[in-house]
């Protein structure tokens, strides 16, 4: 006889391997919040390191992708919120915490659940940072009465300076987090395509 505890996920046989099924909202709530934990630990140790007004942090960026794809955009995105506001909390980020990760990992999530499923997704984590740089030039720098940014590489516009300091981040964070979705499918931690 089998007690209602023991159905409650219908996991289909996949042998040996053991699956990690995200159906569940148990699953998300816990999921996200390693990820949440995960991005403020290695806030701290490595760290960030300062660029202009902003602060580059590419685990941040590795976390959306993953985050993204496991979780899908809504998710992803709270986590990557969470995250910049105990960065900002804590002194390791700043305010452009916010505009520089969630736009990442909401396009990450829509393009994965809703265009594409592969991996290769995780490439356009950029694409949204690079709106975050756009939104975080032209809108929270005025709010926050932040001070022109001085020339840099013969760039004096705003938003080609926030751009350039977003990717300096973006990039290595979404190779970073294309090679773990690699890794988890290859371990068979999570479902491959």
């Amino acid at each position: 006889m089998y007690s209602k505890r023991q159905n409650l996920v219908n996991e289909p046989n996949y042998g040996n391997k053991k699956i990690i099924h995200l159906k569940t909202p148990t699953y998300r709530l816990v999921l996200s919040s390693i990820f949440v934990a995960l991005g403020v630990s290695l806030s701290i140790f490595p760290g960030a390191f300062p660029a202009g007004p902003t602060k580059v942090f590419p685990f941040q960026h590795m976390i959306n992708v993953v985050a993204g794809i496991l979780l899908g955009p809504l998710n992803a995105g709270v986590v990557a919120g969470l995250i910049g506001i105990i960065r900002i909390g804590i002194g390791t980020g700043t305010f452009f915490a916010l505009p520089g990760g969630i736009p990442g990992a909401l396009v990450v999530g829509l393009v994965y659940n809703y265009l594409v499923r592969k991996d290769a997704v995780a490439l356009t984590e950029p694409l949204g940072t690079a709106i975050g740089a756009l939104l975080s030039a032209f809108l929270v720098a005025p709010a926050i009465g932040a001070a022109q940014l001085p020339p840099f590489l013969g760039l004096t516009a705003q938003w080609q300076l926030f751009t350039i300091f977003f990717l300096m981040s973006s990039i290595p964070g979404a190779l970073m987090g294309y090679l773990v979705v690699l890794a988890l499918k290859r371990r068979g931690v999570i479902e491959g395509d």
